[in-house]
């Protein structure tokens, strides 16, 4: 056999080795207690190889045995489930302006967050920044880690998480940034990265409001729009790394300059500045609310929306209709199971949802639209937990879980 054969087949092994790991592993970590006859049963996996793979996980402390009474009576079976309560992640945010910083455990339970303000404006001043912002935190929160098994650093722009670079960030200049490897060589620890957006669906689908469907759509009102697609439980990624840019679909080609350079993209609709600079504009214009031009932010906006204020109705609905045209195109692109929507913007849900649901039930297939909800998100769009969720696909997939292993 040529070496280089022999390396491939190696290679094989190894992969093999990573995939019947994460099996086990995922199988226990989300349908724990389980026995190790229905794990071998569940996966298919030969009861020797069951045994081989859950003592590993065993000795690493990633799972432990649990006893109860079996229903057959007599002997008390044993079943595992995973620990999550000795390994620890960091979860980091970066914002426009600063950077929330996150401890989690395996459950994904915040353990303590910070946040840093991150005023610079080149790649080499932020990513300064990062680390001296993760650095702290970990000082700050020595004794409550047991073990760091990872950092995830999510941020908005055009990411490639296979290589790990920055391509594009909508308010810094970047030059393919290498982020990932120069994270992981500065703090000795596996790194991953994401797109906040992306990342957050594939939280909503782990931990929030799409865990009981298999493909969804969440969109995310903020700085600008942006959305996430969930396909069979997995974030819909390319072999660009980049997709959802629901923010981009041009709504008026007579509107205003978005930051891409194009006219009338659907966020210079639906943001948060946008939506005040319309309340404002009307407000000059001598339009009547209850609103007052020195207190009309995105939360009065939607408090005022609520109490039937005419004005912000008014602009909620007209936000409602243009988001609607936008996700009607992405349902009739990937048919899915729930719609979920997150940001600020859904604390006027009453108003926004029935908007969106009218522009859906004219646009969308019929058959599309049908026992289709559309769901306000349960996380908090602008926490860490989108960073832990790309540590979560880590350890399922076995990527993080083979190198806990010493594979």
């Amino acid at each position: 056999m040529s070496n280089e054969n022999a390396q491939k087949q190696i290679g094989n092994i190894d992969l093999v080795k990573q995939l019947n790991s994460a099996v086990v592993y995922r199988l226990i970590d989300q349908h724990g207690p389980i026995s190790r006859i229905q794990i071998a049963e569940e996966s298919q996996l030969a009861p020797a190889s069951v045994t081989k793979i859950t003592r590993q996980l065993l000795e690493r402390g990633l799972i432990k045995e649990v006893e109860h009474q079996a229903s057959t009576g007599g002997r008390r079976a044993i079943s595992i489930i995973s620990e999550t309560r000795h390994f620890h992640t960091i979860g980091v945010r970066l914002g426009r302006h600063d950077a929330t910083v996150a401890l989690f455990d395996m459950s994904g339970k915040t353990l303590a967050e910070a946040h840093y303000p991150v005023r610079e404006k080149s790649q080499q001043e932020v990513e300064r920044r990062i680390i001296y912002a993760i650095e702290s935190f970990i000082d700050k929160n020595q004794r409550r880690i047991r073990e760091l098994i990872a950092i995830s650093i999510i941020l908005p722009g055009l990411v490639d998480p296979e290589q790990g670079i920055i391509r594009y960030m909508p308010h810094i200049t970047v030059d393919n940034w290498p982020l990932v490897k120069n994270l992981k060589e500065h703090f000795n620890t596996p790194c991953f990265i994401g797109h906040d957006i992306r990342s957050l669906a594939l939280a909503e689908n782990y931990f929030g409001a799409t865990r009981d469907c298999e493909d969804s759509i969440l969109v995310r009102i903020h700085r600008g729009t942006g959305a996430g697609v969930i396909v069979n439980n997995n974030i819909l990624l390319n072999k660009r790394g980049n997709l959802g840019e629901i923010g981009h679909i041009q709504i008026d080609p007579l509107g205003e300059r978005c930051h891409c350079g194009n006219f009338g993209c659907l966020e210079t609709i639906a943001s948060n500045s946008a939506i005040e600079a319309k309340v404002q504009q009307q407000l000059h214009q001598g339009f009547p609310s209850q609103l007052a031009l020195n207190n009309c932010n995105i939360h009065a906006i939607c408090l005022a929306a609520n109490a039937g204020d005419p004005l912000a109705t008014e602009v909620i609905k007209q936000v409602g209709l243009y988001l609607g045209k936008a996700i009607s195109i992405a349902i009739n692109l990937f048919n899915p199971q729930k719609v979920v929507i997150a940001g600020e913007i859904t604390q006027a849900k009453q108003v926004l949802l029935p908007t969106i649901k009218s522009s859906i039930n004219t646009q969308v297939l019929k058959a599309f639209r049908e026992d289709l909800p559309v769901v306000i998100s349960e996380l908090n769009h602008c926490s860490a937990i989108g960073a832990f969720a790309l540590t979560k696909r880590a350890m399922l997939n076995g990527v993080l879980l083979q190198q806990l292993l010493g594979g």
